[in-house]
């Protein structure tokens, strides 16, 4: 049981090192925020988008390891964060495939650059489905 229980911990650990190292990455090295407010046409306000970043992971990541939940019975209010955190990956996902020109990429690469429209679709509606399994299967079942 005690080796479980260490084997358990060595992964979390290695997985949320992996994941907050390839998140600062992602932030720093590819400068997705610079680019973003660039977008936005809001550059005067980096800062405040750097700082709700930063205290919206660390908040996030306290209130996972507490385990707590919200007890909201408005659907309405369910649906407007959903929302909001769609928009949110959905404006970090564009922004890093405009500046690593992955798309084009990753059609050269398989041999897919005549149907490039079918791999955007291919990579949008697998993005929608697995989505909406995830939530329907953890949330709803």
């Amino acid at each position: 049981m005690l080796i479980e229980t260490i084997v358990v911990i060595l992964i979390g650990l290695a997985g949320g090192l992996a994941v907050g190292s390839g998140f600062v990455a992602f932030l720093t090295v590819l400068g997705i925020i610079p680019r973003l407010t660039q977008l936005s046409k809001t550059d005067k306000m980096i800062q405040s988008y750097e700082w709700a970043v930063i205290l919206g992971a660390v908040c996030s990541g306290w209130v996972d390891l507490r385990d707590q939940s919200l007890h909201i019975n408005f659907s309405l209010l369910m649906i407007i964060i959903g929302l909001f955190c769609g928009l949110f990956i959905g404006m970090l996902a564009a922004a890093l495939t405009e500046v690593l020109n992955v798309i084009p990429i990753l059609s050269k690469r398989i041999g897919l650059e005549k149907q490039l429209i079918t791999l955007l679709m291919a990579i949008v509606l697998g993005k929608i489905f697995g989505s909406l399994f995830q939530w329907l299967y953890f949330n709803i079942i």
